[in-house]
């Protein structure tokens, strides 16, 4: 097995040296040709630009206040460009087999068709997707261990054309070493985005690897066409309820700051968010007592961490009691589809269907509005 895993690097690592090495043209000198610029309406942090022998997409947001802008050039002829920089990466088509390091990507590749491609996945325990767990009960998704510390010989063996990684703060050890062993390695910056209409919208970003742009297209303008529907819907109200949303870690509490992406769904169910004045995109971490002060006879809690009932908050922290909304059974969280292995499909599937979110939240939030709807992710704890 050790000889083997030798032989696969040195092959590897001789491919990528191949490719990185100069060429006589680059993209720019080989295409004086027509370009077309794919439509990108709510997401900040990619474009697409189709050009005659190649496509080319820059992706400008891989992580929070990243100033780095990575390229990734998409050919079926990969002999014709060189890889300009280490921030440009070539990717061969057609992709036969490809890893994905997050649970965001399964919905994609589901949905594009493409979810058969997936050969490997660091600790898949926690895809939901019953489709996607039939195919790794069957052996057809390798476990890679860990995203941290991934099996490495095993990804070799494995070969895949392509992986999906994401991430946190530029510095990913695990990347860099696939990269190293000529594995294209792509950053997937949707988690990013700050309107959850632009987290979906990187299902474009996901086709183009896969000459899916047609479909993608479909996809996230029924997605989009749900989500300003329901908008709409909630829009008539004259009263909004006051909302609080997140749940504390130890001592400190994580609420969602006002230009948030949570934010942006409780602004669109027309709900009046306590923190919805607060400047930050991420989370804001305060002491209890400030939430307190602030939220303690809100109506509405909505989306107070993963807990599953109220005895389970309960044994967690006594001080929740001192809240109206504990009190009065109007706390909601995201547990109401939780897969085989404990995942939760909020998680995975919720960032291409904002659509479905909007309307849990609109239910909860107005059920006059949408009397015969039962939330699909959140559920009322009893």
């Amino acid at each position: 097995m050790r000889f083997l895993f030798i032989c696969l690097s040195l092959v590897f690592i001789s491919t990528s040296c191949k490719e990185i090495q100069k060429k006589s043209d680059t993209p720019s000198q080989v295409s004086i040709q027509e370009k077309r610029i794919e439509q990108i309406d709510y997401a900040k942090g990619f474009s697409i630009t189709h050009y005659t022998n190649y496509k080319e997409i820059k992706v400008t947001s891989a992580w929070p206040d990243s100033e780095e802008t990575f390229t990734y050039i998409l050919t079926q002829d990969i002999s014709t460009y060189d890889q300009q920089d280490e921030n440009t990466v070539i990717v061969e088509l057609p992709i036969k087999k490809m890893v994905a390091m997050s649970t965001t990507n399964i919905p994609s590749l589901e949905y594009l068709g493409v979810d058969d491609l997936l050969v490997g996945f660091p600790n898949p325990d926690y895809i939901s997707s019953e489709k996607t767990r039939a195919r790794i009960d069957k052996g057809e998704i390798k476990n890679l261990n860990s995203s941290i510390d991934i099996n490495m010989e095993l990804l070799l063996e494995l070969a895949p054309e392509l992986v999906i990684g994401f991430s946190v703060n530029g510095n990913n050890e695990t990347l860099d070493k696939i990269a190293q062993f000529g594995i294209p390695v792509i950053l997937d910056g949707a988690w990013t985005e700050q309107h959850p209409l632009g987290r979906a919208e990187w299902i474009k970003f996901i086709a183009t690897f896969f000459d899916k742009e047609t479909e993608a297209h479909e996809i996230f303008k029924q997605v989009e066409r749900d989500y300003l529907a329901a908008k709409q819907i909630a829009s008539h109200v004259i009263e909004k309820p006051i909302v609080f949303s997140g749940s504390p870690f130890k001592d400190t509490w994580n609420i969602p700051g006002g230009k948030s992406f949570v934010a942006k769904y409780l602004e669109d169910a027309n709900t009046d968010y306590l923190w919805k004045d607060t400047p930050n995109t991420g989370s804001l971490q305060l002491n209890f007592e400030s939430v307190l002060v602030k939220a303690q006879h809100a109506p509405l809690w909505i989306g107070a961490g993963s807990f599953k009932n109220k005895a389970q908050m309960h044994a967690n922290s006594k001080n929740y009691a001192l809240f109206d909304a504990y009190n009065n059974n109007n706390v909601y969280t995201y547990t109401n589809k939780i897969g085989e292995n404990g995942g939760l499909l909020y998680f995975e599937l919720g960032p291409l269907r904002p659509d479905i979110i909007l309307k849990d939240i609109i239910a909860i939030a107005h059920p006059q509005l949408i009397p015969d709807y039962s939330p699909f992710f959140f559920k009322r704890l009893e």
